[in-house]
């Protein structure tokens, strides 16, 4: 080969090398918008969010980048739903429970009164048929939903006023979505429905009596303490704290298989580490309200608990006895409930009872 035809073929390899990264940008990576039901980086819930968004870009080495929408910003809170399923956003993250006025079995994949436990939930989702109707109930809508967080056991609420029993429910405006709010209608409270980043503002300004979220990590960076003294516990209205991905069926059939696995996989993690970091920042939010911020801490009493069980099981059984998929959803979870009970009762409950009093 001449000096000539060596230095028009190195020029031929140097073009293409040059070339390759070039068709690679023009391709550019594949772009997402998740919609969120949050404030910007809440703890817990928030923070779950743009840890997906983060988790799917190492893991996709940049292939798959997902924008991240606090509440308001592409949707308001109680609409994300809606927004992926119109492709709105490819993607969007929330609660269950938020959609109980059109999906009316949602809060199963979230909670329900006197339901299963973070660690019993998961069980029923990943092992106890509970995904493949997760999938089924919202399919109808083109969307693929995915636990992807957990903020761990909620309390059962700020209150501004002392409870004594179930006389002093009777009127009260309580901001409660869901079955919880279902439940406790039946005791004379008012249901409200509110996203988060709203709820103290009602508080403040007496629009509500008392309000409810999460546990105290998220209760904390929301402020309630500061309209609302009393803090109750046991959260018997919502005993698990799952947030849920939503992904727009069509955009995730367009991904190769191996970002599909991704996406799954980036929920999957951070529903592991965020309940692990729920019971750490939930154990310091508790210690810091009670110590320095002054809250009062009030264990509900046990006539409003005892009629509230029963309100509940009225709950289960309208579900149950219903037809179609939503019969389905309530007759699984209860089963599941029931039979995890008999283990749960002689492992968890025994052995905590066992340690507190030793």
């Amino acid at each position: 080969m001449t000096r000539l035809a060596r230095r028009t073929a190195l020029a031929g390899t140097a073009a293409g090398a040059l070339a390759a990264p070039f068709v690679a940008r023009a391709d550019g990576p594949v772009r997402w918008r998740m919609a969120t039901a949050w404030p910007p980086d809440l703890p817990g819930p928030g923070v779950s969010a743009r840890r997906i968004t983060e988790r799917v870009a190492a893991m996709s080495g940049g292939r798959l980048q997902i924008e991240l929408f606090a509440a308001g910003e592409l949707v308001p809170a109680f609409e994300v739903l809606d927004a992926v399923s119109r492709g709105t956003a490819e993607i969007g993250h929330a609660a269950a429970v938020f959609w109980s006025g059109k999906l009316r079995a949602s809060p199963f994949f979230l909670a329900v009164p006197f339901g299963l436990v973070p660690h019993e939930h998961d069980a029923w989702i990943y092992q106890g048929g509970g995904q493949a109707l997760y999938d089924r109930y919202y399919a109808d809508l083109g969307v693929k939903p995915y636990l992807a967080g957990n903020t761990g056991m909620s309390m059962a609420g700020w209150f501004r006023r002392e409870l004594t029993g179930p006389e002093d429910l009777d009127g009260l405006r309580f901001r409660m979505p869901g079955f919880g709010g279902r439940m406790y209608q039946q005791l004379g409270v008012v249901q409200v429905s509110l996203p988060p980043g709203e709820t103290l503002t009602a508080l403040q300004s007496g629009a509500i009596d008392a309000a409810e979220f999460a546990g105290p990590a998220s209760d904390l960076a929301l402020g309630f303490h500061r309209a609302a003294r009393r803090y109750y516990w046991p959260g018997i209205h919502e005993p698990n704290g799952s947030g849920e991905a939503l992904v727009n069926r069509k955009a995730l059939d367009r991904l190769p298989a191996d970002l599909r696995a991704i996406v799954e996989h980036a929920c999957a993690t951070e529903n592991a580490i965020a309940l692990g970091e729920a019971e750490r920042r939930n154990t310091a939010a508790l210690a810091k309200l009670t110590g320095e911020l002054g809250v009062r801490l009030r264990e509900l009493p046990a006539t409003i608990v005892n009629r509230a069980r029963a309100a509940a099981d009225d709950l289960y059984a309208d579900f149950a006895n219903r037809s179609g998929i939503e019969g389905e959803i309530a007759r699984s979870y209860r089963d599941f409930r029931d039979r995890e009970g008999t283990w749960s009762r002689i492992s968890m409950h025994a052995f905590l009872g066992a340690r507190a009093t030793s």
